[in-house]
């Protein structure tokens, strides 16, 4: 079984979203200060998808912010918007294999 997560439980791993419990529709924003900015990566994208099949996937270039890098998606009509952050030389923070997972409440 794949863990879905509130924002809150990836604070650690420097991955937090806004709401914290976003609706089908709704912006929601993802700031990333993780294991690639801490390693000096200067360009960073975020893989998304919906659904643990990870529908509509696409990669979204993240803007540099004081507090890391930001980025803002519209939650679709899944039960869950799934993440993972890449650098320009294809490194990745998938949070070891798990991807960082969060509900979307219907």
């Amino acid at each position: 079984m794949l863990y879905k997560a509130n924002s809150n439980e990836y604070l650690a791993n420097g991955v937090i979203i806004s709401p914290t419990n976003p609706h089908p529709g709704e912006a929601v924003k993802i700031c990333y200060n993780g294991l690639l900015p801490k390693s000096g990566a200067s360009c960073i994208h975020a893989h998304i998808g919906f659904g643990f099949e990870w529908q509509n996937a696409q990669d979204v270039q993240m803007t540099r912010t004081p507090s890391g890098f930001e980025t803002t998606i519209i939650a679709n009509n899944h039960d869950t918007v799934c993440m993972a952050f890449k650098d320009s030389v294809n490194n990745w923070d998938n949070n070891n294999g798990l991807n960082y997972n969060f509900n979307i409440h219907q």
